[in-house]
């Protein structure tokens, strides 16, 4: 899917989820990996459906396999779902997993 292809802003009812930038003028075309960690590491049903209507299966695939910053317990559902194995997820790999632990656990 092409940038252009992209949404250029956030419904209303999903800025609550962007609380650390300004969900206003946040473009998910210019940061489509960053929308899609942050709604589906903390979004509801609806933002989901938006998600996935509004971006393509491989981009959201993608943003699974590479993106640091989704919890282990997400990435995991997300992987299922999306049918990747774990080891393609890069959240679930060393060094994250110990580090996370460190911060998290002790």
């Amino acid at each position: 899917m092409e940038n252009a292809k992209l949404p250029t802003s956030l419904p209303r009812e999903f800025y609550r989820y962007f609380w650390d930038v300004n969900a206003e003028k946040l473009n998910p075309a210019e940061h489509p990996k960053y929308v899609i960690n942050r709604l589906m590491n903390i979004g509801n049903v609806p933002s989901i459906r938006w998600m996935r209507q509004s971006f393509s299966q491989e981009l959201i695939v993608e943003t699974v396999k590479t993106v640091r910053d989704f919890s282990s317990t997400t990435a995991m559902f997300w992987a299922h779902f999306y049918h990747i194995p774990r080891e393609e997820v890069t959240c679930m790999q060393e060094p994250y997993l110990s580090m996370r632990r460190k911060f998290w656990h002790d």
